[in-house]
Protein backbone atom coordinates (compact mmCIF):
# COMPACT_ATOMS: atom_id res chain seq x y z
CA UNK A 1 0.00 0.00 0.00
CA UNK A 2 1.42 3.15 -1.24
CA UNK A 3 1.82 6.16 1.67
CA UNK A 4 0.03 9.37 0.87
CA UNK A 5 3.59 11.07 0.71
CA UNK A 6 4.59 8.31 -2.03
CA UNK A 7 1.49 8.95 -3.82
CA UNK A 8 1.76 12.78 -3.45
CA UNK A 9 5.60 13.21 -5.18
CA UNK A 10 4.66 10.30 -7.46
CA UNK A 11 1.64 12.66 -8.73
CA UNK A 12 3.82 15.35 -8.85
CA UNK A 13 6.55 14.01 -10.78
CA UNK A 14 3.97 12.45 -13.36
CA UNK A 15 2.07 15.89 -13.92
CA UNK A 16 5.93 17.52 -14.19
CA UNK A 17 6.44 15.06 -16.96
CA UNK A 18 3.25 15.40 -18.91
CA UNK A 19 3.44 18.98 -18.56
CA UNK A 20 6.77 18.84 -20.32
CA UNK A 21 6.57 16.83 -23.01
CA UNK A 22 3.02 18.24 -23.63
CA UNK A 23 4.83 21.81 -23.65
CA UNK A 24 7.83 20.80 -26.47
CA UNK A 25 4.95 19.83 -28.66
CA UNK A 26 3.32 22.81 -28.31
CA UNK A 27 6.30 24.86 -29.27
CA UNK A 28 7.19 22.49 -31.98
CA UNK A 29 6.02 24.50 -34.84
CA UNK A 30 8.91 27.04 -33.99
CA UNK A 31 11.46 24.87 -35.27
CA UNK A 32 9.22 22.69 -37.80
CA UNK A 33 7.59 25.65 -39.29
CA UNK A 34 11.04 27.07 -40.61
CA UNK A 35 11.04 23.99 -43.12
CA UNK A 36 7.15 24.28 -43.71
CA UNK A 37 7.60 27.42 -44.51
CA UNK A 38 10.50 26.88 -47.33
CA UNK A 39 8.14 24.39 -48.66
CA UNK A 40 4.93 26.26 -49.06
CA UNK A 41 6.82 30.06 -49.67
CA UNK A 42 5.16 31.41 -46.64
CA UNK A 43 4.76 35.01 -45.87
CA UNK A 44 5.97 35.82 -42.32
CA UNK A 45 2.30 36.66 -41.91
CA UNK A 46 1.63 33.22 -43.24
CA UNK A 47 4.36 32.21 -40.78
CA UNK A 48 3.74 34.01 -37.64
CA UNK A 49 -0.16 32.27 -37.79
CA UNK A 50 0.82 28.85 -38.27
CA UNK A 51 3.18 28.72 -35.50
CA UNK A 52 0.82 30.59 -33.15
CA UNK A 53 -2.76 28.93 -33.56
CA UNK A 54 -1.28 25.63 -31.44
CA UNK A 55 -1.46 28.77 -28.65
CA UNK A 56 -4.56 29.72 -29.49
CA UNK A 57 -6.16 26.35 -28.75
CA UNK A 58 -3.82 25.83 -25.49
CA UNK A 59 -4.92 28.55 -24.22
CA UNK A 60 -8.92 28.76 -24.83
CA UNK A 61 -8.95 25.22 -23.78
CA UNK A 62 -7.37 25.69 -20.18
CA UNK A 63 -10.62 26.84 -18.88
CA UNK A 64 -13.14 24.04 -20.08
CA UNK A 65 -9.71 21.29 -18.96
CA UNK A 66 -9.94 23.11 -15.42
CA UNK A 67 -13.75 22.88 -15.06
CA UNK A 68 -14.01 19.26 -16.36
CA UNK A 69 -11.26 18.37 -13.78
CA UNK A 70 -13.25 19.67 -11.09
CA UNK A 71 -16.43 17.46 -11.96
CA UNK A 72 -14.29 14.29 -13.33
CA UNK A 73 -10.77 14.58 -11.60
CA UNK A 74 -7.55 15.36 -12.95
CA UNK A 75 -6.11 12.31 -13.47
CA UNK A 76 -8.50 10.85 -16.27
CA UNK A 77 -8.85 14.45 -18.04
CA UNK A 78 -5.22 14.14 -18.42
CA UNK A 79 -4.87 11.28 -19.34
CA UNK A 80 -7.68 11.72 -22.19
CA UNK A 81 -6.03 15.33 -23.38
CA UNK A 82 -2.86 13.11 -23.83
CA UNK A 83 -4.01 10.45 -25.88
CA UNK A 84 -6.01 12.96 -28.04
CA UNK A 85 -3.08 15.36 -28.56
CA UNK A 86 -0.51 12.45 -29.30
CA UNK A 87 -3.00 11.09 -31.99
CA UNK A 88 -3.29 15.14 -33.43
CA UNK A 89 0.89 15.06 -33.13
CA UNK A 90 1.18 12.03 -34.71
CA UNK A 91 -1.38 12.59 -38.02
CA UNK A 92 0.33 16.32 -38.32
CA UNK A 93 2.79 14.47 -40.42
CA UNK A 94 0.47 13.82 -43.15
CA UNK A 95 -0.57 17.48 -43.47
CA UNK A 96 0.07 18.86 -47.53
CA UNK A 97 -1.38 22.00 -47.42
CA UNK A 98 -1.44 25.61 -45.63
CA UNK A 99 -5.27 24.53 -44.25
CA UNK A 100 -4.27 21.07 -43.12
CA UNK A 101 -1.32 22.72 -40.83
CA UNK A 102 -3.62 25.22 -39.09
CA UNK A 103 -6.33 22.62 -38.58
CA UNK A 104 -3.80 20.22 -36.91
CA UNK A 105 -1.82 23.47 -34.71
CA UNK A 106 -5.67 23.55 -33.21
CA UNK A 107 -5.58 20.03 -32.21
CA UNK A 108 -1.83 19.67 -31.53
CA UNK A 109 -2.51 22.97 -29.17
CA UNK A 110 -4.44 21.49 -27.31
CA UNK A 111 -1.11 20.05 -25.53
CA UNK A 112 -1.32 24.06 -24.06
CA UNK A 113 -4.20 22.92 -21.86
CA UNK A 114 -1.52 20.35 -19.95
CA UNK A 115 -1.10 23.49 -17.17
CA UNK A 116 -4.59 24.10 -16.29
CA UNK A 117 -5.20 20.10 -15.38
CA UNK A 118 -1.49 19.63 -14.08
CA UNK A 119 -1.49 22.83 -11.93
CA UNK A 120 -5.50 21.74 -10.23
CA UNK A 121 -4.43 18.42 -10.15
CA UNK A 122 -1.43 18.74 -8.34
CA UNK A 123 -2.34 21.80 -5.73
CA UNK A 124 -4.79 18.86 -4.73
CA UNK A 125 -3.17 16.66 -3.54
CA UNK A 126 -0.97 19.07 -1.30
CA UNK A 127 -1.59 21.72 1.78
CA UNK A 128 -1.50 25.23 0.77
CA UNK A 129 1.39 25.56 2.80
CA UNK A 130 3.23 23.30 -0.08
CA UNK A 131 1.97 25.15 -2.56
CA UNK A 132 5.30 27.22 -3.79
CA UNK A 133 7.43 23.95 -3.28
CA UNK A 134 5.16 22.08 -5.58
CA UNK A 135 4.53 24.92 -8.34
CA UNK A 136 8.12 25.12 -8.47
CA UNK A 137 8.68 21.72 -9.25
CA UNK A 138 5.51 21.60 -11.33
CA UNK A 139 6.68 24.91 -13.62
CA UNK A 140 9.78 22.77 -14.49
CA UNK A 141 7.62 21.27 -17.39
CA UNK A 142 8.60 24.77 -19.11
CA UNK A 143 11.94 22.90 -20.09
CA UNK A 144 9.89 21.26 -22.74
CA UNK A 145 10.55 24.64 -24.73
CA UNK A 146 14.15 23.50 -24.36
CA UNK A 147 14.01 20.12 -25.20
CA UNK A 148 12.10 21.44 -28.20
CA UNK A 149 15.05 22.78 -29.57
CA UNK A 150 17.71 20.39 -28.87
CA UNK A 151 15.48 17.24 -29.48
CA UNK A 152 13.52 18.47 -33.28
CA UNK A 153 16.37 20.30 -35.25
CA UNK A 154 18.40 16.33 -34.66
CA UNK A 155 15.58 14.87 -35.77
CA UNK A 156 14.59 16.82 -38.45
CA UNK A 157 17.98 17.36 -40.31
CA UNK A 158 18.29 13.73 -39.81
CA UNK A 159 14.78 12.21 -41.16
CA UNK A 160 12.80 15.39 -42.29
CA UNK A 161 10.18 17.52 -40.71
CA UNK A 162 7.33 14.76 -40.29
CA UNK A 163 9.42 12.64 -38.29
CA UNK A 164 9.35 15.39 -34.95
CA UNK A 165 5.91 14.76 -34.59
CA UNK A 166 5.37 11.30 -35.37
CA UNK A 167 8.32 11.20 -32.58
CA UNK A 168 6.76 13.33 -30.42
CA UNK A 169 3.13 11.84 -30.79
CA UNK A 170 4.79 8.62 -29.76
CA UNK A 171 6.12 10.34 -26.64
CA UNK A 172 3.41 11.63 -25.64
CA UNK A 173 1.38 8.37 -25.63
CA UNK A 174 4.22 6.81 -23.42
CA UNK A 175 4.07 9.37 -21.24
CA UNK A 176 0.37 9.16 -21.23
CA UNK A 177 0.57 5.47 -20.14
CA UNK A 178 2.92 5.99 -17.55
CA UNK A 179 1.05 8.79 -16.14
CA UNK A 180 -1.50 6.05 -15.57
CA UNK A 181 -0.18 3.61 -13.67
CA UNK A 182 2.13 6.49 -11.57
CA UNK A 183 -0.47 8.79 -10.49
CA UNK A 184 -3.49 7.53 -7.96
CA UNK A 185 -7.64 7.36 -7.85
CA UNK A 186 -8.60 10.62 -6.88
CA UNK A 187 -8.60 10.85 -2.82
CA UNK A 188 -11.35 11.72 -0.69
CA UNK A 189 -9.59 15.22 0.15
CA UNK A 190 -9.29 15.97 -3.69
CA UNK A 191 -13.07 15.18 -4.12
CA UNK A 192 -14.06 17.48 -1.47
CA UNK A 193 -11.54 19.90 -2.65
CA UNK A 194 -13.14 19.83 -6.00
CA UNK A 195 -16.94 19.98 -4.94
CA UNK A 196 -16.13 22.97 -2.82
CA UNK A 197 -14.81 24.85 -5.52
CA UNK A 198 -18.15 23.62 -7.82
CA UNK A 199 -20.14 24.66 -5.33
CA UNK A 200 -19.20 28.39 -5.31
CA UNK A 201 -18.03 28.53 -8.93
CA UNK A 202 -20.73 31.23 -9.47
CA UNK A 203 -19.17 33.28 -6.43
CA UNK A 204 -15.62 32.91 -7.99
CA UNK A 205 -16.36 34.13 -11.39
CA UNK A 206 -17.69 37.30 -10.03
CA UNK A 207 -13.72 37.85 -9.71
CA UNK A 208 -13.63 38.71 -13.92
CA UNK A 209 -15.56 41.59 -13.40
CA UNK A 210 -12.79 43.22 -11.21
CA UNK A 211 -10.34 45.44 -12.82
CA UNK A 212 -7.72 43.89 -10.58
CA UNK A 213 -7.38 40.84 -12.03
CA UNK A 214 -7.52 42.25 -16.13
CA UNK A 215 -4.17 44.39 -14.85
CA UNK A 216 -2.28 40.77 -13.73
CA UNK A 217 -3.62 39.08 -16.82
CA UNK A 218 -2.44 42.17 -19.30
CA UNK A 219 0.81 41.28 -16.61
CA UNK A 220 1.00 38.23 -17.61
CA UNK A 221 0.22 38.89 -21.33
CA UNK A 222 3.68 40.00 -21.36
CA UNK A 223 5.42 37.79 -18.81
CA UNK A 224 4.20 34.57 -20.29
CA UNK A 225 2.59 35.02 -23.65
CA UNK A 226 5.94 37.44 -24.17
CA UNK A 227 8.09 34.45 -23.68
CA UNK A 228 5.72 31.66 -25.68
CA UNK A 229 5.98 34.31 -28.70
CA UNK A 230 9.51 35.08 -28.48
CA UNK A 231 10.41 30.88 -28.43
CA UNK A 232 8.56 30.73 -31.10
CA UNK A 233 9.99 33.56 -33.11
CA UNK A 234 13.74 34.09 -32.07
CA UNK A 235 14.80 29.99 -34.06
CA UNK A 236 13.89 32.05 -37.63
CA UNK A 237 15.10 35.31 -36.18
CA UNK A 238 18.43 34.07 -35.76
CA UNK A 239 18.79 32.32 -39.52
CA UNK A 240 17.08 35.28 -41.32
CA UNK A 241 19.03 38.37 -39.42
CA UNK A 242 22.25 36.86 -38.41
CA UNK A 243 22.75 34.14 -40.79
CA UNK A 244 22.58 31.09 -38.30
CA UNK A 245 22.19 27.35 -39.31
CA UNK A 246 19.08 25.74 -37.37
CA UNK A 247 20.93 23.78 -35.44
CA UNK A 248 23.10 27.07 -34.15
CA UNK A 249 19.64 29.00 -34.19
CA UNK A 250 18.16 26.43 -31.71
CA UNK A 251 21.27 26.38 -29.69
CA UNK A 252 21.02 30.05 -29.43
CA UNK A 253 17.53 30.18 -28.09
CA UNK A 254 18.50 28.11 -25.48
CA UNK A 255 19.85 30.72 -24.06
CA UNK A 256 16.42 32.34 -24.01
CA UNK A 257 13.93 29.31 -22.85
CA UNK A 258 16.72 27.77 -20.39
CA UNK A 259 17.40 30.39 -17.75
CA UNK A 260 13.77 31.75 -18.21
CA UNK A 261 12.36 28.33 -17.19
CA UNK A 262 15.38 27.53 -14.03
CA UNK A 263 14.75 30.51 -12.52
CA UNK A 264 11.14 30.44 -12.07
CA UNK A 265 11.16 29.00 -8.47
CA UNK A 266 13.72 31.50 -7.54
CA UNK A 267 11.32 34.28 -8.61
CA UNK A 268 9.25 32.61 -6.22
CA UNK A 269 11.28 32.87 -3.27
CA UNK A 270 12.18 36.54 -4.26
CA UNK A 271 8.68 36.98 -4.00
CA UNK A 272 8.46 35.38 -0.57
CA UNK A 273 10.99 37.29 0.19
CA UNK A 274 10.17 40.93 -0.85
CA UNK A 275 7.15 42.57 -2.29
CA UNK A 276 5.77 40.79 -5.58
CA UNK A 277 4.84 43.82 -6.73
CA UNK A 278 8.45 45.81 -6.49
CA UNK A 279 9.94 42.17 -7.93
CA UNK A 280 7.37 42.44 -11.08
CA UNK A 281 8.00 46.65 -11.08
CA UNK A 282 11.59 45.60 -11.29
CA UNK A 283 10.91 43.11 -14.26
CA UNK A 284 9.02 45.36 -16.22
CA UNK A 285 11.90 48.08 -16.16
CA UNK A 286 15.02 45.70 -16.84
CA UNK A 287 12.53 44.26 -19.96
CA UNK A 288 12.10 47.12 -21.59
CA UNK A 289 15.61 48.53 -21.41
CA UNK A 290 16.49 45.49 -22.95
CA UNK A 291 13.51 46.05 -25.63
CA UNK A 292 14.73 49.20 -26.43
CA UNK A 293 17.78 48.06 -27.88
CA UNK A 294 16.65 44.66 -29.08
CA UNK A 295 13.83 47.09 -31.50
CA UNK A 296 16.78 49.31 -33.32
CA UNK A 297 16.97 48.21 -36.51
CA UNK A 298 20.40 48.45 -38.13
CA UNK A 299 20.68 51.83 -39.29
CA UNK A 300 23.32 53.87 -41.72
CA UNK A 301 23.66 57.48 -40.27
CA UNK A 302 25.18 60.29 -42.61
CA UNK A 303 26.97 63.16 -40.37
CA UNK A 304 27.51 66.26 -42.61
CA UNK A 305 30.45 67.54 -40.84
CA UNK A 306 32.51 70.79 -41.66
CA UNK A 307 35.08 69.51 -44.15
CA UNK A 308 33.46 65.85 -45.00
CA UNK A 309 31.01 63.27 -44.56
CA UNK A 310 30.61 61.09 -41.64
CA UNK A 311 28.78 57.61 -42.13
CA UNK A 312 27.74 55.75 -38.77
CA UNK A 313 26.79 52.45 -38.78
CA UNK A 314 24.60 51.52 -35.93
CA UNK A 315 23.21 47.64 -35.13
CA UNK A 316 23.10 45.16 -32.73
CA UNK A 317 25.59 41.99 -33.31
CA UNK A 318 24.81 38.47 -32.53
CA UNK A 319 26.76 38.67 -29.43
CA UNK A 320 24.72 41.78 -27.83
CA UNK A 321 21.52 40.33 -29.13
CA UNK A 322 22.14 36.89 -27.37
CA UNK A 323 23.34 38.85 -24.21
CA UNK A 324 19.58 40.84 -23.42
CA UNK A 325 17.40 37.78 -24.61
CA UNK A 326 19.62 35.99 -21.64
CA UNK A 327 18.88 38.71 -19.69
CA UNK A 328 15.28 38.90 -20.89
CA UNK A 329 14.45 35.37 -20.38
CA UNK A 330 15.60 35.18 -17.01
CA UNK A 331 13.56 38.88 -15.58
CA UNK A 332 10.33 37.43 -17.53
CA UNK A 333 10.92 33.71 -15.51
CA UNK A 334 11.05 36.18 -12.39
CA UNK A 335 8.20 37.97 -13.36
CA UNK A 336 5.78 35.03 -14.07
CA UNK A 337 7.02 33.68 -10.46
CA UNK A 338 5.96 37.39 -9.39
CA UNK A 339 2.90 37.57 -10.82
CA UNK A 340 1.03 34.55 -9.21
CA UNK A 341 2.30 35.01 -6.06
CA UNK A 342 0.59 38.38 -6.31
CA UNK A 343 -2.78 36.37 -7.64
CA UNK A 344 -2.08 34.08 -4.60
CA UNK A 345 -2.23 37.06 -2.04
CA UNK A 346 -5.63 39.06 -4.08
CA UNK A 347 -7.19 35.82 -4.30
CA UNK A 348 -6.05 32.77 -2.04
CA UNK A 349 -9.70 30.87 -1.87
CA UNK A 350 -9.68 31.51 -5.55
CA UNK A 351 -6.48 30.58 -6.78
CA UNK A 352 -7.05 28.10 -9.59
CA UNK A 353 -10.34 30.17 -11.34
CA UNK A 354 -8.65 33.24 -10.77
CA UNK A 355 -5.41 32.21 -11.97
CA UNK A 356 -6.91 29.71 -14.75
CA UNK A 357 -8.10 32.86 -16.33
CA UNK A 358 -4.95 34.87 -16.17
CA UNK A 359 -3.11 31.88 -17.53
CA UNK A 360 -5.88 31.64 -20.58
CA UNK A 361 -4.77 35.59 -21.15
CA UNK A 362 -1.13 34.62 -21.27
CA UNK A 363 -2.13 31.88 -23.49
CA UNK A 364 -3.34 34.38 -25.66
CA UNK A 365 -0.15 36.69 -25.97
CA UNK A 366 1.38 33.59 -27.31
CA UNK A 367 -0.97 33.63 -29.95
CA UNK A 368 -1.84 36.82 -30.88
CA UNK A 369 1.51 38.40 -30.57
CA UNK A 370 3.50 36.01 -33.17
CA UNK A 371 0.61 37.19 -35.00
CA UNK A 372 1.24 41.04 -34.90
CA UNK A 373 5.34 40.14 -35.12
CA UNK A 374 4.68 38.45 -38.59
CA UNK A 375 2.02 41.16 -39.81
CA UNK A 376 4.53 44.04 -38.17
CA UNK A 377 6.99 42.13 -40.33
CA UNK A 378 5.72 41.99 -43.33
CA UNK A 379 4.34 45.42 -43.18
CA UNK A 380 7.40 47.25 -42.47
CA UNK A 381 10.13 45.19 -43.76
CA UNK A 382 11.77 45.61 -40.41
CA UNK A 383 13.07 42.13 -38.78
CA UNK A 384 13.28 43.68 -35.07
CA UNK A 385 9.66 45.15 -35.32
CA UNK A 386 8.28 42.24 -33.32
CA UNK A 387 10.90 43.77 -30.43
CA UNK A 388 8.87 47.16 -31.12
CA UNK A 389 5.74 45.62 -30.65
CA UNK A 390 6.48 44.24 -26.93
CA UNK A 391 8.19 46.99 -26.33
CA UNK A 392 4.68 48.74 -26.56
CA UNK A 393 2.89 46.13 -24.86
CA UNK A 394 5.11 46.28 -22.07
CA UNK A 395 5.19 50.34 -22.21
CA UNK A 396 0.83 49.88 -21.64
CA UNK A 397 1.61 47.44 -18.45
CA UNK A 398 4.14 49.81 -16.87
CA UNK A 399 1.50 52.71 -16.97
CA UNK A 400 -1.28 50.47 -15.70
CA UNK A 401 1.34 49.37 -13.29
CA UNK A 402 1.88 52.66 -12.00
CA UNK A 403 -1.09 54.39 -11.68
CA UNK A 404 -2.48 51.18 -9.64
CA UNK A 405 0.39 51.91 -7.40
CA UNK A 406 -0.46 55.69 -7.07
CA UNK A 407 -4.16 54.02 -6.57
CA UNK A 408 -3.37 52.13 -3.59
CA UNK A 409 -0.76 54.15 -2.40
CA UNK A 410 -4.27 56.90 -1.87
CA UNK A 411 -6.25 54.35 -0.52
CA UNK A 412 -3.54 53.33 2.08
CA UNK A 413 -2.98 57.07 3.57
CA UNK A 414 -7.07 57.70 3.44
CA UNK A 415 -7.58 54.42 5.26
CA UNK A 416 -4.60 55.22 7.82
CA UNK A 417 -6.16 58.86 8.52
CA UNK A 418 -9.75 57.48 8.94
CA UNK A 419 -8.15 54.87 11.59
CA UNK A 420 -6.03 57.86 13.15
CA UNK A 421 -9.20 60.08 13.25
CA UNK A 422 -11.65 57.17 15.05
CA UNK A 423 -8.93 56.39 17.58
CA UNK A 424 -8.76 60.35 18.71
CA UNK A 425 -12.82 60.61 19.24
Amino acid sequence: MATLALKQWSTLTMNTLAFTVNFAIWTMFSIIGIQIQQDLALSQSQFGLMVAIPILSGAISRLPLVLLSDYFGGRIISFLQMLFVAAACYALSFATVYWHYLLSGLLVGMAGGSFAIGITYTADWFEKEQNNLTMSVFSLGNLGAALTNIIAPIILLSYGWRMVPQAFGVALFITAILFLLFTFKDSAVEKNRRQIRNAHRSEQLKHFRELKVWRFALYYFFVFGGFVAITLWLPQYFMSEYGLTLQNACLATLVFTLPSTLVRSVGSLLSDSYNPRHVNWSVFWICIVCLFFLSYPPTTMNIHGITKEIQLELSVNVWFFTALIFVMGITMGFGKASIYRLIQDSYPDNMSVVGGFVGVVGGLGGFVLPVIFGLASDLTSIRSSCFMVLYGVLGMCMIWMYYAFKAEAHLERVRDAMKSHFLTQ
